[in-house]
């Protein structure tokens, strides 16, 4: 019998810096919730309020906090938005085979050199939506047929997933645009696809995170409360207000994006 799993031990904290964390968390599953990249906001917001933790604990007790916002906003979607449970969870299955092959050569790529390659493609995405009013605020009215399908699976899935396990910011953002320009979806329902497909990359990730005692699982369990609000809310509101609303706030997460590797590199 093998060795039992590590359980990490909660570092000292205040009580100022846990209800900052989960006001993060709520903002960040909203932002999740609506067209991805939660993310932005809750892996600097870990690293500031966890400033000497191990990074595999900050990535793993990330995880365990979006999994929870991203499984809620899957499931409010799922209920109202006309999506293809079984489509999205074929993509997820290639999504997180391809995480763990990016995962598998991130040791020998340097994330200096992807960066400006990614702000590139994040320009150049945002450039497209803005010359494109009318992308993803209505259904194109093609029909998917099961060539789009096997496409979506292998290089929405397998090409984004092998992405998030390379390098990964953006990822939630990726999924929506390409599952718009590839399923003939509007932003609404691709938004609602792509949370299915994040949960089961998370999923996997957070398995091998909790394995190796990567996860802070009291911190996570207070975050992931106000992860799952913030989740359940954003997926009401772009249900509500629909592709217009998302496309606005596709927008400004794009940007954000795109300030935040412009960052990096400058840093670096």
């Amino acid at each position: 019998m093998g060795p039992l799993p590590r359980v990490a031990i909660m570092p000292d904290i205040s009580v100022t810096m846990i209800i900052v964390l989960c006001l993060a968390a709520a903002a960040a599953g909203w932002i999740d919730a609506v067209v991805g990249g939660g993310g932005l906001l809750l892996l600097p917001a870990l690293l500031l309020g966890l400033p000497h933790a191990p990074a595999a604990q900050v990535l793993g007790t990330n995880k365990a906090v979006a999994i929870v916002g991203t499984s809620g906003a899957a499931i409010t979607y799922a209920r109202k938005a006309p999506v293809k449970v079984g489509t999205a969870v074929r993509i997820g299955a290639a999504a997180l085979a391809g995480s763990m092959a990016g995962a598998f050569f991130a040791a020998g790529i340097s994330s200096e050199v992807l960066r400006p390659v990614i702000m590139v493609v994040l320009l150049g995405v945002a450039a497209f939506v803005m010359l494109r009013p009318s992308f993803g605020t209505t259904p194109a009215g093609a029909e998917v047929t099961r060539a789009r399908t096997v496409t979506a699976i292998v290089l929405v899935g397998g090409g984004i997933g092998f992405y998030d396990g390379l390098f990964g910011p953006g990822t939630g953002t990726f999924l929506v645009l390409a599952l718009t320009a590839v399923l003939h979806l509007d932003l609404v329902t691709a938004s609602a696809t792509a949370k299915i497909v994040n949960v089961c990359t998370n999923a996997g990730a957070l398995a091998m995170f909790a394995y190796h005692g990567s996860v802070l699982w009291q911190l996570a369990a207070m975050m992931a409360v106000f992860n799952l609000a913030g989740g359940m809310l954003g997926a009401r509101m772009a249900l509500k207000k629909g592709s217009e609303f998302v496309r606005g706030v596709l927008l400004v997460v794009v940007f954000s994006l795109i300030a935040k590797l412009a960052f990096d590199q400058w840093s670096a």
